[in-house]
């Protein structure tokens, strides 16, 4: 059990992070889904380039000068 609360805690707590605390920004519950979905997304999308790395035209664009 406690394996199992260690490797489920991280992904809640980083997601709730970037969604910059615990409630949702939205009314109703098939909205509320939405956010969490998006939020997963989010998440893998983060953990997938962490992984893999950043491909040279991401690193590009980053060190574009703002506009």
């Amino acid at each position: 059990m406690r394996r199992r609360r260690e490797t489920i805690e991280h992904p809640f707590g980083t997601m709730k992070w970037l969604m910059a605390g615990p409630r949702f920004l939205v009314k109703g519950l098939k909205k509320a889904k939405t956010e969490l979905a998006l939020g997963v997304l989010c998440y893998n999308l983060k953990r997938v380039t962490n992984i893999l790395g950043c491909p040279p035209y991401w690193k590009r664009w980053h060190s574009r000068p703002p506009d």
